[in-house]
């Protein structure tokens, strides 16, 4: 794996998209890129953390919330 691969490879591997066989294959050009490597990764999950962080949250529909509110009322019932 050359080090253009690593670093798409990190992009999945920040989000879990990587399957078991990637996976390895992933961890040993980590292992062999070393500390270029491992900037590499972090700056990911920097990135991956600020992106997560700067999404607002869905308003729940109001059908959810109903729904919510009757399981609650169901779980209080004897």
């Amino acid at each position: 794996m050359n080090f253009e691969r690593f670093q798409n490879q990190s992009r999945l591997y920040v989000i879990g998209a990587l399957d078991p066989d990637e996976a390895e294959e992933f961890e040993k050009a980590r292992k062999k890129f070393g500390k270029k490597a491992e900037d590499f990764i972090t700056e990911c999950y920097e990135l991956h953390e600020a992106f997560a962080l700067s999404l607002r949250p869905a308003k729940a529909s109001a059908a959810i919330k109903d729904r919510l509110m009757a399981m609650v009322r169901e779980r209080k019932q004897p």
